[in-house]
């Protein structure tokens, strides 16, 4: 836990540091650091062993006597290894991502972001800038919620933290039809951008033994969350990324569902420009339909998508889902035939 909290510490220093171009003393350092990392105490005798570690490791920091005392910053190496190229072609890869992105406003992910950009641009010829302006006049982006994450940032990086540190954390946590947040202890593995909205991936400590503890919890949801003095061993055989691809939405499940679905030759065009999943399976009929093996851990994650097609689809299987989708049906001819 101990190596964690260092490398957690001296990743967030050089973050620091980059910041300020005339550097920060060891107070300076460690009351940013205490507030960005939401630690409740912090030697400087701690942070002066953190810099010497890293310039022991290779990297340019510089430390002089100045009116206010030492102050601790960048060597000219370290920055010049950061000198940043690019044309108004991966410019306009760039802005077009920042774009997408937009529903991060107000975490640290965008801060990074806006980051990245600013630098970018200030070591970028106003030729190249030019350049680029021109042309992304005539490229934009629509179809993104207007939200923000800025009311959460600081439930996101307690989360975080807990996430590095595998520190259980204890939310505040309100979903839809619930009066009042329900508090909730959790072991937080990762975080999850999904059609617009981030998701916390955790162990639930509530769940009993003969249940998957496993929950997707959705940021917006989270009312409070305090890390606590207490940690957890994360699960040896849990890898992220292979969680998240075994299904196409962000409903959690211990298992997954194979669904079969029959699509007409008209409707099956809209399936080759918007696929639903990357390991999705197609088996083309000779009249030009197809049909559709997918993966999915919930029927929400399906019937939906078969229903925005119309007539044009028909789920096939699993039995239970079809004739989950024969009741929806069942239900909207009720609401319609009026």
């Amino acid at each position: 836990m101990a190596r964690n909290e260092q490398l957690i510490r001296q990743h967030k220093l050089l973050q620091i540091l980059e910041r300020y171009r005339f550097g920060r003393t060891l107070t300076e350092l460690r009351d940013t650091l205490v507030e960005e990392l939401g630690l409740t105490s912090l030697h400087t005798r701690t942070l002066r062993r953190d810099l010497e570690a890293l310039q022991a490791a290779g990297f340019d920091l510089d430390s002089r006597e100045e009116s206010r005392g030492r102050v601790w910053k960048l060597g000219p190496q370290f920055r010049g290894a950061h000198k940043i190229t690019a044309s108004s072609t991966e410019l306009m890869a760039l802005s077009l991502g920042r774009d997408l992105l937009h529903p991060l406003a107000g975490t640290p992910f965008w801060l990074g972001i806006e980051s990245f950009w600013n630098k970018i641009r200030e070591s970028l010829p106003e030729t190249v800038w030019e350049h680029y302006k021109k042309y992304r006049r005539i490229l934009h982006v629509l179809g993104m919620p207007a939200k923000s994450y800025e009311k959460q940032q600081g439930i996101l990086k307690t989360l975080n933290r807990s996430i590095l540190e595998h520190r259980i954390v204890e939310v505040e946590y309100q979903t839809l039809g619930q009066a009042e947040p329900k508090r909730r202890r959790i072991m937080p593995y990762g975080v999850a951008f999904y059609h617009s909205s981030l998701y916390i991936v955790a162990d639930s400590c509530e769940v009993p033994a003969d249940q998957d503890p496993l929950r997707h919890l959705k940021l917006d949801r989270f009312v409070k969350a305090t890390a606590l003095d207490e940690w957890f061993k994360p699960r040896a055989d849990f890898d992220l990324e292979t969680h998240l691809r075994r299904s196409i939405g962000m409903f959690a499940s211990g298992s997954v569902k194979t669904f079969r679905v029959h699509i007409s030759a008209y409707a099956a065009r809209w399936l080759e420009e918007d696929p639903w999943h990357p390991d999705q399976q197609i088996k083309k009929n000779p009249d030009g339909s197809i049909v559709l093996t997918i993966q999915a851990s919930h029927d929400l994650e399906i019937i939906p998508r078969v229903l925005a097609l119309g007539n044009e689809a028909e789920l096939l299987s699993p039995a239970a889902s079809r004739r989950a989708m024969a009741e929806t049906v069942a239900q909207l001819y009720l609401i319609y035939q009026s």
